[in-house]
């Protein structure tokens, strides 16, 4: 494990040499970094919102651009891979989903989905892959009372058609397939790991 703060420029190229250092180059990265610092409009301060821009966005653009230098400098090692590597940005539903009082994090993550699709526009041509993975409602600690108590997981289910709250195993495998060689002729694509949340549930018994 190396600490870094992914929104200051100097520690994610700090952190980008040492994995240079000890691996011999980078193959993936997966662009996972984020936080919510959550307000209604009316009372959010600009500290709350600059934070979870400069980690959810600009981190990942800091991440992004590290690793392509390095993907670009190896270029394709054929045993190895076919592409030159490959970026994966975190992103989630919330890229698709408005979310009234989290107006800093919806807005990132919609930030990602663009700033994405741009840098696969960008980047393919040097056989470098560039997706994200949208997650929906996961159990893990940035959104534990929407899922800890019977009454939140109740209402949380109302969300998702397929009635279960993910695991973190199910992002990651889909980070797994996405890194994959199976995925070769996959380039700026957002796969929604959300038991269907963004099927709009709300209209199933009517609109």
């Amino acid at each position: 494990a190396y600490e870094a703060d992914v929104s200051q420029e100097d520690q994610v190229v700090a952190m980008t040499d040492r994995m240079v250092r000890e691996f011999g180059t980078i193959d993936v990265l997966v662009a996972n970094a984020g936080l919510q610092r959550d307000a209604r409009l009316t009372e959010m301060t600009l500290a709350q919102w600059q934070k979870v821009i400069d980690v959810n966005l600009t981190g990942q653009f800091l991440c992004a651009r590290e690793a392509a230098k390095e993907f670009r400098r190896r270029g394709v090692v054929p045993e190895v891979s076919r592409s030159a590597g490959k970026i994966i940005c975190m992103s989630s539903v919330h890229q698709l989903i408005p979310w009234s009082g989290h107006v800093n994090y919806a807005s990132s993550k919609g930030g990602v989905q663009m700033m994405m699709q741009t840098l696969a526009q960008e980047l393919a041509p040097e056989k470098i892959r560039v997706n994200a993975v949208a997650p929906g409602a996961i159990k893990t600690p940035i959104n534990r009372a929407a899922w800890e108590t019977p009454e939140a997981r109740e209402d949380l289910l109302r969300l998702i058609p397929y009635d279960r709250i993910g695991d973190p195993e199910d992002i990651a495998r889909a980070v797994v397939a996405l890194a994959s060689d199976l995925m070769d002729y996959v380039v700026g694509t957002t796969l929604y790991v959300d038991g269907g949340m963004t099927l709009f549930p709300g209209f199933a018994t009517g609109g």
